[in-house]
């Protein structure tokens, strides 16, 4: 059965099957060759793997990244970003950076970063002077931001499919990196733009105008802060969290910025719907995959091939981490979270590595993986919405990439990075 599953899921991804019919195709073809379970199992793994109260968060954290994007803020980010760094070297390129790092503060998404403020940034980068495939390329690579910062919808996924970890742990665990991305991004950008000759110089805005662009981003900024610190106090769940910024974002939405109207509302939940259907339905095929591969003992597999070759905790994570890799170039960040993280996470326990640290390796790990072809889910959006070439793209973002590669290493290598946080907010795990 277990070359049964592995044949029928390669081909499925060599002929280009959607990847959730791909999991579930396969699963489907190793049990009707197998015999020994009957396929009545399988709409019931279907329906476990959604069953789930955490699992409601995602909508609803779709939902109030959707209203946002919906209510005007995308202009508003841009515009506090502006004010603070647009008179750097490069500074559109800063903005672009900037902004979506806060973006990925309500989205959770690297897709709704590239196709919401990216695509934005992207043609107002063009406009400024710099080159079309680099605009396009510094709004890619910072579109990944959006599954590092807190609330990451990956990262609620993952904490289903490993039990070692909190949500709670995980959103505060992931602050760090997403501001060493943004920083080691903004440093290729300054790089460049003086390499380049791009971006001209802007008079620097005095205090008093910052001062009400961030007034006008506060709603915005507010809204991470509202969702880490209301699960960290144990006021509310994750999900309840993601309820609650649902209402938040309808209410910034109507009060605040005054653009959301009843049919905007309507449009709006029903892209939601489309995205949150897309997601379970991934998630559920994927529940079967991960069922078939712990019932052929894949993972014991696994741990007994890669577990011999070192004894080194760090080399262990270096090997685990290419790995991760490779899978991330072939296969898209949700179901590799629920195949890899059960199958990877009981090897890396035994090396004595905190779970907290392997997880955001991991989610960084494949996150990266959306910027690389032939499954590179970001570099399809932006070359989509900007009309370019995909190869040519894929090209131009290599030194942005190595600087996501670099940050990466530092992760993998040096623990407290992601752990240290956590640990000072009182998440042991």
């Amino acid at each position: 059965m277990a070359l049964a599953l592995g044949l029928a899921f390669v081909l499925g991804l060599i002929v280009g099957v959607p990847i959730a019919f791909t999991m579930g195709g396969a699963g489907l073809v190793a049990l009707a060759i197998d015999g020994k379970l009957s396929l009545l199992s399988v709409p019931q793994r279907f329906f476990d793997g959604v069953n789930s109260f955490p699992l409601l968060a995602v909508p609803f954290f779709i939902l109030a990244a959707d209203l946002m994007t919906a209510g005007g803020i995308t202009t508003t980010l841009l515009r506090c970003s502006n004010a603070f760094v647009g008179h750097l070297r490069g500074g559109l390129g800063h903005v672009n950076i900037l902004t979506q790092l806060m973006f990925a503060g309500i989205s959770g998404s690297a897709l709704a970063d590239a196709a919401g403020p990216g695509a934005v940034s992207m043609r107002m980068m063009h406009k400024g002077g710099y080159e079309k495939y680099y605009a396009a390329s510094l709004s890619a690579a910072s579109a990944i931001m959006g599954p590092i910062i807190p609330p990451s919808i990956i990262m609620v996924i993952y904490a289903l499919a490993d039990p070692h970890v909190t949500i709670g742990g995980m959103f505060i665990a992931g602050i760090v990196p997403g501001l060493l991305l943004a920083l080691a991004l903004m440093a290729v950008n300054h790089w460049t733009s003086i390499r380049r000759g791009f971006g001209s110089i802007q008079p620097r805005r005095p205090w008093r105008a910052r001062l009400v662009t961030i007034w006008q981003a506060t709603p915005v900024l507010l809204m991470p802060v509202i969702i880490v610190v209301g699960i960290r106090a144990g006021i509310f769940t994750t999900t309840e969290t993601a309820a609650i910024a649902v209402f938040y974002s309808l209410i910034v939405g109507l009060f605040w910025t005054r653009t959301l109207t009843s049919r905007l509302i309507a449009k709006v939940l029903l892209q939601s719907g489309l995205v949150t259907a897309a997601a379970l339905l991934i998630v559920s095929m994927a529940s079967l995959m991960a069922w078939l591969l712990t019932l052929l003992q894949i993972p014991q597999a696994i741990g007994a091939a890669i577990g011999g070759l070192t004894s080194s905790p760090t080399l262990m994570m270096l090997i685990v981490a290419l790995f991760v890799f490779v899978c991330g170039l072939f296969i898209d960040t949700l179901p590799a979270v629920i195949i890899l993280a059960p199958v990877l996470s009981p090897l890396i326990d035994q090396f004595g590595v905190h779970p907290i640290h392997f997880a955001m390796a991991v989610i960084l790990n494949l996150a990266i993986g959306m910027l690389t072809p032939p499954v590179g889910g970001v570099l399809f959006v932006i070359a989509s919405v900007g009309r370019l070439r995909l190869e040519r793209l894929a090209r131009a973002i290599l030194p942005l990439l190595a600087a996501e590669l670099a940050v990466l290493l530092a992760i993998v290598l040096w623990p407290p990075l992601t752990t240290t946080l956590p640990a000072w907010l009182g998440y042991a795990r």
